[in-house]
C-alpha cells in the first residue's frame, strides 16, 4: 500500500512537472488577473511591497502527500526573480488537485525574508481560498477561519498579513480529501 501511494505521487509529479514547466508569460498575466479581480485581493495590489504567483502547483496523496509548482517574484510590478514551492503532508488524504496561489509581501523585511534563497511557512500560515462563488480562508490559527458566500451577501472573511505575508489560493482542478497536517518550501533565484 505505500509503495502504491508512493508510485501514484511519483507518476502525478512527474506529470505536473512538465505541465509546470509549460507556463509561460500568458499563464502569470492570466492568473494575476484571476486574483485582481477578487474584491478580496485587489487592495493587496495596491498596497503590497511585492508578491509571488504561482500559476499551475499540483498536490496528489494518499496518506503520505506533497505539492510542487514553480512561479514568479514581483516587486513593483517587474519580475525579480524565479521560485519553486514543494509541499509535504501525512494525515488522511486523497486524491489530486491543481491551484493557483498567490503570496503578497507587506513590506520589504516580508520581501527579503522571502527572497532569501530558502523560506518555509511555519504553522501560523493561512490562506484564503478563492472561487468563482466566494472565498473562504483557511488556516492553523483557529481565530482568524471564517468564510463567505461571496460578495453579493456582504459578509467577507477576514483578510490581513500574518507576519508579513498574506497568502490566497485559487483551485483549477480536481479532488482530494484531506485532513492532514504539513508545511511549504519555497526557493528563490534572482534573474
Amino acid at each position: 500500500m505505500k509503495r502504491l501511494s508512493v508510485l501514484f505521487i511519483f507518476a502525478f509529479f512527474l506529470g505536473l512537472t512538465n505541465l509546470t514547466s509549460a507556463a509561460g508569460v500568458d499563464d502569470y498575466s492570466a492568473t494575476i488577473k484571476v486574483f485582481r479581480d477578487s474584491p478580496v485581493v485587489a487592495k493587496f495590489y495596491r498596497n503590497a511591497y511585492g508578491y509571488a504567483v504561482f500559476p499551475y502547483i499540483g498536490k496528489a496523496g494518499f496518506v503520505v502527500g506533497g505539492a510542487y509548482g514553480t512561479g514568479q517574484v514581483y516587486k513593483g510590478g517587474r519580475v525579480t526573480g524565479k521560485s519553486t514551492v514543494v509541499k509535504g503532508s501525512i494525515g488522511f488524504q486523497a486524491g489530486g488537485k491543481v491551484f493557483s496561489q498567490i503570496v503578497f509581501f507587506q513590506d520589504k523585511r516580508a520581501y527579503d525574508e522571502f527572497t532569501s534563497g530558502n523560506f518555509e511557512f511555519d504553522a501560523t500560515a493561512q490562506a484564503i481560498v478563492i472561487t468563482a462563488g466566494g472565498e473562504a480562508q483557511v488556516g492553523t490559527s483557529g481565530l482568524n477561519a471564517g468564510a463567505t458566500a461571496g460578495p453579493r451577501t456582504g459578509v467577507q472573511a477576514e483578510t490581513r498579513y500574518v507576519k508579513g505575508m498574506a497568502t490566497f489560493v485559487h483551485a483549477k482542478g480536481g479532488l482530494m480529501y484531506e485532513l492532514s497536517i504539513g508545511g511549504q518550501k519555497f526557493t528563490f533565484e534572482r534573474l
